[in-house]
């Protein structure tokens, strides 16, 4: 098998990178973000490093999910520390720190034998594949079949940002939302690694807050000649979309898990009932909106957030009880790891790792689609 070897979401796990909030900061406030404290009212959000305490927290949780892989015979890799308390300056930003390298799945995806850097879309962000720099050259310069693509990197300019989004009233957001229009513009070819699901041959790539059209089009461009069909998918209600693992999640073949608040178009959920794919909705998560740390800008539904071992065995997070009981009812067996520290570095389990090696090999899991003549 090749070194770097993953075709999509469930087949065996081998080997994985799992994240860490070393030298973690808070998230400034940018065009492409503005970040809130739950709850507070008006009270401004921090800025610089977050404290040693919450740091060592999120690494002691993170350090529990790698003893747990280890234990099912997975390979575990770490990022390189890295200061994230530097402001950066380029031709097109300026930004006073960084942010953290807890969620690897946001900027670096295997696709197949293939490594590939997300272009990202915050300020704050446009370094963060430097800790995976050193492992990348490890996986390339140790076998030939590895390939490595880095995206083409945005201005994170003012000018690719709609600068009145934050400020837009709930109906012109609803209205707006429908047309796929947040917060970045078009003019820029941007995504999320994070915002990628991958099905073997297909690719579902959600339109959001994190990725434009320009970006799926480069998708496309890029993967479509090696293979791969690339697919836009969207969820019309979900206001502030972004990355689709908490969202919509394969589980293993013919198997998703889906969130009720946040359906797939109609249209593109034909794709899968068309292929005899089962789409079961999750459980409301334990903790509400309103319950999640202070300075977690994710949502709720970070409870969906699992990562598959494989395509009977998945890890949830240790209190979420009513989604470990519907995996049970699925016939999967079920490890539990505690991880709310981790939320609010922006992800739960699937966030934080990156899987490099999984068994298997690209199937065709929508035959329905390559009996369709070309268009």
């Amino acid at each position: 098998m090749p070194v770097v070897n993953s075709w999509n979401e469930w087949d065996t796990l081998r080997e994985v990178v799992v994240g860490s909030a070393t030298g973690a900061c808070f998230e400034p406030t940018e065009p492409g973000n503005r970040p809130q404290v739950r709850g507070s009212g008006d009270l401004p959000f921090p800025t610089g490093p977050k404290s040693a305490a919450a740091v060592h927290r999120a690494n002691e949780q993170l350090e529990g999910l790698a003893a747990v892989l280890a234990g099912q015979g997975v390979t575990v890799r770490r990022p390189e520390p890295y200061d994230f308390s530097r402001s950066l300056r380029t031709p097109g930003f300026e930004v006073e720190n960084q942010y953290c390298a807890v969620c690897p799945r946001d900027v670096m995806i295997t696709l197949g034998n293939e490594i590939l850097e997300a272009t990202m879309s915050r300020r704050a962000r446009y370094f963060e594949y430097e800790p995976y720099r050193k492992l990348v050259y490890g996986y390339w310069e140790a076998d030939q079949r590895v390939g490595w693509t880095v995206a083409p990197k945005p201005t994170m300019a003012d000018s690719m940002y709609r600068q009145g989004f934050w400020e837009w009233p709930l109906e012109e957001r609803h209205a707006r939302m429908h047309d796929s229009e947040f917060c970045v513009t078009q003019d820029e070819v941007i995504f999320d690694a994070a915002d990628m699901s991958r099905f073997g041959r297909d690719i579902l790539v959600q339109e959001s807050m994190t990725t434009n059209r320009a970006g799926i089009r480069w998708l496309k461009r890029t993967l479509e000649p090696k293979g791969f069909r690339v697919h836009a998918v969207h969820f019309p209600l979900d206001y502030f979309p972004s990355h689709i693992d908490c969202t919509f999640v394969p589980l293993r073949p013919g198997l998703i898990l889906t969130n009720s608040e946040r359906p797939i178009r109609d249209s593109e959920r034909r794709m899968f009932t068309e292929n005899g794919w089962k789409l079961v909705d999750a459980p409301q998560p334990v903790l509400t909106n309103d319950d999640m740390p202070p300075y977690c800008q994710s949502s709720k539904w970070l409870s969906m957030n699992v990562l598959s071992v494989s395509s009977d065995t998945v890890i949830c997070e240790e209190q979420e009880k009513p989604l470990q009981d519907l995996m049970y009812s699925l016939g999967f067996e079920v490890l539990t790891v505690p991880f709310r520290d981790v939320f609010e570095y922006g992800g739960s389990l699937h966030c934080a790792t990156w899987d490099i090696r999984r068994d298997g090999t690209r199937e065709d899991y929508f035959p329905s689609l390559s009996s369709r003549p070309a268009v």
